[in-house]
Order: structure tokens, then C-alpha cells, then sequence
């Protein structure tokens, strides 16, 4: 058993070996907290909560850091926009990043640390980085010094000569424009923080080194992130640990963006969805469905259509389940392994769509068992069913989905009572032999969005696709 991730920095898929052995330890560059979630956000969560569940399903111990940037430029700008306190800004949208993780089944992280309770060990990075030469003080500003670290822009694969580095107001002082800032020196009005160089307030590449080597160590196995964050984010986290004198992380996992209209889904191209408002109208387990099964390096470009083809391939899976459950007679326990197949596409590079291809002829052969009046196969098939999506997250019968079987927005039990006193009439009609009125009454249930089964226990409705 060997699972292989692609590299970043390599540019391949590598086989994975951790540097403790049955012990992971994964960073993950997470919320920036100046406004609320958007479905794309939630993706890059999402993805990694499946890397962690399949190593912990593979036997190891898992270390999982995720945090939160409270005190950065776009936080500062929004605080003066909205003429509040930028740190209530902060942690009203920390809450609702993570209502949006615990809504969509991401387990929580080892360790959640914020950027504003790590100052003391970013002041430590920048001493040692000016004492080694990578760093300067000018103007009340600390910067890295790029020509200094010889390893700069592998990871992005970029010319030193060609870069343009973003840079923000205030950055005065600089001996070369690609140099980029660690401490920001004060302004009037906004937040700062005491240091050997004068108040001000970290730089956002600098939190994640310095809260990286906290919690992990000077070397650890995996940073994950966005595409969007190779540059400048990851590249100068590089720059900063390594000169610092830390091994760092020995891979880079990246996952790719939710587009609409072919673009990344961003709150200032006015395109975002905010989880918030796609939980009202989607079942989270569903939405979890939909972002969680492609490939992690593959671009999602929304649509509601793509959603409701996610929604009808979810229902065929937990109909199968529902189906096997009355068959069975009650619950029916996931089996200890998943099968090879399953474990051989998420071993290679975590492939989820492949994964799913396994469920999915699981499903099939399990309806094959109950239309042979095979209770023994399918029960076996559905056992087996559970454990791959257990691996996912997406196991409908799990504790963690309680209360997720109806659409937040369904008034579930009016329509189970109407909707069953109009089958107590069907079935009336049927016992009369009246096959007319009885197809009559399917029919219209069907054309209110209702998919009707007639089953050994009589029938049943469910909610159809949209």
C-alpha cells in the first residue's frame, strides 16, 4: 500500500512517505475572514477533510492544521468600509466559515490557530531572519530580502528577473521592488502590535511560517491551499521558513478552483455563492456530493444543472440503501474494508471520480441482488457501500448527517401525511381493481416532484429531481 499525491513542486505525482512513520502532519492555509464563504472557499476545506479521512482510513495518525488569517489588508480595508471594528469583522466571519465546514461533514482540525495570537513567535522569524541576512528593517517595515535565498520561485517555477511583486501602501524603503513585506509599519486607525522596529502589524506570508513551525515543527509533510496561492503566498512562506532555517514541508498539495462563466469564483468578480444561502436550498450532503467527488486538481464550473445531476446520482445511491434497509429488516453495518478497487483509485492521487465509479457499480450490482431476490449479495453490497462513502464523508446513515434526510427548506412531515393519505387512496383504487384512478393518482404525485415505489411493504415517496 503506497499512497501518491501530486507535488507541487516536483510538478509529479510522488509516492508518499511521512517523515514520522503512521504519522501525518498537514498544514492547510485557511480562512481569510473578511467576509463570509462562498462555495469556493469551502472546497479547498472539503477537499483535504477527504485527503485526512483517507489517511486515517489507511491506519495513520493524523496532525491537521487549518487557520485562520483574523488581521490581514482586505480585513483592514472592510473595517474602514463598514466603520467596524475589525476585529468583530473577523470573528463573525470566522463563525460562519465554520458553520460552513460543520454543515458540509468537515471534521474539525487538530489545531485552529488565529494569525493575532501568534505575534511573539512571527517577532522571533523576522529576528532570526535579519540575523541571518535574509531580512531588513527600513521605514518602520521589515522586508525579505529575495536575492538572498537562492531557492526563491522553484515551487511557482517563475524568472527573478520577470517578477512583479504585489505589494501593498506603505511599503517604503525597499532595496528592490521583488523584495516582499514581513511587518507592515503602523498607520493611524488600524491595529499594530509593538516590535524591536516599531508598531505595526504582520505581513499575511509571515503568519503561516511562523504558526507552521509552532504547531508542526520545522519540517512537516504536507501544506495544502488553493492554485490560487503558489504565488505569492506559498512561494514566500518558502522563502521565510526555509531561510529561517526549516526544512518546511516536503510536499505541496494544491486544489483547483469552483468557477463561474470560466472564472474563479471571487467575492470582488461579484460571482461567489455563499454556503449560507446554498444550504437553504440544497440538502449539505448533497452539496458535499457535488463538491467533494471531482477531482481535487480539477476545475468545478457551477451550474444548478450540475447541481441537480449531482442531487439525482445521490438519490439513486441512498435509494439503494433505503431499499436494501427494508429488505434487511433494519440498519446494516459498514464493512471493515472497502474494496481493493476503491482503495487502489484513492491511493493514486486521491482519485475521488474514479472512487465513485466503484460506488456507483457497487449500487448496481447491489439492485441486481434485490431484483433477484438476492437479500445476502445486497446486503453485502450496501455494507461495502457504506464503508466508501464513509471514507468520503458521505455516508447518509452517519451521526454526523442527523436531521440532513429532507431539504431545509421541505415542511417533510406535512407532505409525508398528505402525501400519504392520497396513497391510502391509490391503494383503495387498487384494491377495487380501479387501475385507471390508480395510475391517475401516481401520476399527478409524480408531476408534483414526487417519484413514487412500489415496494413488498407497500409504496413509498421520495422527493425527485429538480
Amino acid at each position: 500500500m503506497t499512497i501518491r499525491l501530486y507535488d507541487t513542486s516536483a510538478r509529479q505525482i510522488r509516492d508518499f512517505s511521512p517523515l514520522t512513520p503512521g504519522h501525518v502532519s498537514i498544514y492547510l492555509c485557511g480562512a481569510t475572514v473578511q467576509a463570509a464563504p462562498h462555495i469556493g472557499h469551502i472546497r479547498s476545506g472539503l477537499n483535504f477533510d477527504i485527503l485526512r479521512r483517507w489517511f486515517t482510513h489507511r491506519g495513520y495518525d493524523v496532525t491537521f492544521i487549518r487557520n485562520v488569517t483574523d488581521i490581514d489588508d482586505k480585513i483592514i480595508w472592510k473595517s474602514a468600509q463598514l466603520n467596524r471594528p475589525w476585529w468583530s469583522i473577523g470573528y463573525e466571519n470566522e463563525r460562519a466559515f465554520n458553520d460552513g465546514y460543520d454543515v458540509l461533514g468537515c471534521l474539525p482540525p487538530t489545531y485552529e490557530p488565529r494569525a493575532t495570537g501568534h505575534i511573539t513567535e512571527m517577532v522571533e522569524m523576522m529576528r532570526g531572519l535579519i540575523e541571518r541576512g535574509h531580512a531588513y528593517a527600513a521605514d518602520g517595515n521589515v522586508y525579505f530580502d529575495v536575492k538572498s535565498f537562492p531557492g526563491y520561485l522553484r515551487l511557482s517555477n517563475q524568472d527573478l528577473d520577470d517578477l512583479r511583486q504585489p505589494s501593498g501602501d506603505g511599503e517604503t524603503g525597499k532595496r528592490d521592488p521583488r523584495d516582499f513585506a514581513l511587518w507592515k509599519a503602523a498607520k493611524p486607525g488600524e491595529p499594530d502590535w509593538e516590535t524591536p522596529w516599531g508598531r505595526g502589524r504582520p505581513g499575511w506570508h509571515l503568519e503561516c511560517s511562523a504558526m507552521a513551525h509552532k504547531y508542526l515543527g520545522p519540517a512537516f509533510d504536507i501544506h495544502g491551499g488553493g492554485l490560487d496561492l503558489v504565488f505569492p503566498h506559498h512561494e514566500n512562506e518558502i522563502a521565510q521558513a526555509k531561510a529561517y532555517g526549516d526544512e518546511f514541508a516536503r510536499y505541496w498539495v494544491h486544489n483547483a478552483w469552483v468557477t463561474m462563466s470560466g472564472e474563479k469564483m471571487s467575492k470582488s468578480l461579484g460571482n461567489s455563492v455563499l454556503v449560507s444561502e446554498m444550504v437553504r436550498h440544497w440538502r449539505p450532503i448533497v452539496l458535499r456530493y457535488y463538491l467533494g467527488t471531482p477531482h481535487y486538481r480539477s476545475m468545478i464550473e457551477y451550474s444548478d444543472e450540475a447541481l441537480r445531476e449531482a442531487e439525482s446520482a445521490f438519490a439513486r445511491i441512498e435509494g439503494f440503501m433505503q431499499r436494501v434497509c427494508e429488505k434487511a429488516g433494519g440498519p446494516v453495518e459498514p464493512a471493515r474494508e472497502v474494496p481493493p478497487a476503491f482503495a487502489e483509485a484513492m491511493d493514486d492521487d486521491l482519485g475521488v471520480p474514479q472512487a465513485l465509479a466503484v460506488i456507483h457499480t457497487t449500487v448496481r450490482q447491489g439492485n441486481s441482488a434485490l431484483a433477484a431476490d438476492d437479500k445476502e449479495a445486497a446486503v453485502a453490497r450496501l455494507a461495502e457501500v457504506r464503508a466508501m462513502l464513509g471514507v468520503l464523508g458521505l455516508d447518509p446513515y452517519d451521526e454526523q448527517w442527523a436531521g440532513d434526510a429532507d431539504r431545509p427548506d421541505d415542511l417533510h412531515g406535512v407532505v409525508d401525511t398528505l402525501v400519504r393519505l392520497v396513497l391510502q387512496q391509490r391503494e383503495a383504487a387498487r384494491g377495487r381493481k380501479d387501475w385507471g384512478t390508480a395510475d391517475a393518482i401516481r401520476d399527478q404525485l409524480q408531476q408534483s416532484g414526487l417519484v413514487i415505489e412500489d415496494g413488498p411493504d407497500g409504496p413509498r415517496w421520495t422527493l425527485g429531481p429538480r
